[in-house]
């Protein structure tokens, strides 16, 4: 049985950005200390005769008062999202062991078929499924059906020998006549092996050691057989 997971995103990027919250942090504690220092040098080589405007040194402060309750309001932030990220994990644990269906290299281990979510563009009159090693070498070209129907893909080269064991991927290139309408990495079903955090978002590890977002997976199904 499939079922459909609502999704925020739609990549299975492999690098991740630093969270937001922690790059506004270190953005903030950076600009706090700087205001610090230069109020203090301020302060410290005033003009006796001369003192600086107490309306403005109020001002001042004022504006150090907001930059510190920004600071610490940003970090609790952090620390919140990182308890959120953390609970969001253990909610996703029940997944490993499941079949994940996103944007992925497939674990070809030379005999297990790896299932292929094709999505061709409507228009298109010919569908062609390229498959890639980890290198990202082309390796085989076959020709789909114009349907999002699933397809198996069973490891085989065109001389019905079994490729090597490892990591690949699969683009389908859609066409109409000689045109390219459509060529995107297609979304296959993958084992998931382990959950992990990535960032402030959920890492699900692939039979290949590669590292897919929880929130680009679109369904989820008990393993075949």
């Amino acid at each position: 049985m499939t079922t459909a997971v609502t999704s925020a995103g739609s990549s299975a990027a492999q690098t991740y950005a630093q969270p937001a919250a922690s790059q506004g942090t270190s953005g903030l504690t950076s600009d706090f200390e700087t205001f610090v220092k230069m109020l203090t040098a301020q302060a410290t080589n005033q003009d006796p005769l001369e003192p600086l405007d107490s309306t403005e040194y109020a001002a001042q402060l004022a504006q150090f008062s907001m930059v510190e309750q920004q600071t610490k309001s940003n970090t609790l932030l952090e620390g919140l999202q990182s308890q959120l990220g953390l609970a969001n994990m253990a909610a996703l644990s029940g997944w490993v062991g499941m079949e994940a269906r996103g944007v992925a290299p497939g674990y070809f281990d030379g005999s297990n078929e790896i299932t292929i979510a094709p999505n061709p563009a409507a228009a298109a009159d010919s569908v062609t499924l390229v498959v890639q090693n980890a290198n990202g070498t082309e390796v085989q070209r076959v020709t789909l059906p114009v349907s999002a129907e699933p397809y198996q893909w069973n490891g085989l080269d065109d001389d019905g020998n079994p490729l090597e064991t490892g990591e690949y991927s699969f683009i389908v290139e859609s066409r109409k006549g000689d045109d390219l309408l459509l060529q995107e990495y297609a979304e296959i079903y993958f084992k998931v092996n382990e959950t992990r955090m990535q960032g402030g978002d959920v890492g699900l590890i692939t039979e290949g050691g590669s590292v897919v977002l929880a929130s680009s997976v679109s369904a989820l199904r008990e393993p075949a057989g």
